[in-house]
């Protein structure tokens, strides 16, 4: 069993993020922007299904392994992404 993380988008993620989706959740954060009123930014949760690490953005954003080992960015509205 591996337990999940949370972190805030922008934040270094904590060391149980694997790297291999460590540059797409870089990109992601790159264009998350800054909230003009100040609200806190968005946070990431990091859980593994069948084993592959998945990480959700509190806006619906993730970045995924798939069953071929790729990196895949979508949106829990895309097909096959939730």
């Amino acid at each position: 069993m591996q337990l999940g993380t949370r972190w805030t988008s922008g934040d270094q993620p904590p060391a149980a993020v694997p790297e291999i989706l460590r540059e797409q959740i870089a990109a992601v954060d790159a264009s998350v922007d800054q909230d003009p009123l100040g609200q806190p930014r968005p946070r990431w949760t990091l859980t593994w299904l069948e084993g592959r690490p998945v990480a959700e953005l509190d806006t619906g954003v993730v970045v995924r392994v798939d069953r071929e080992g790729e990196v895949v960015v979508g949106h829990l509205d895309d097909d096959g992404m939730s």
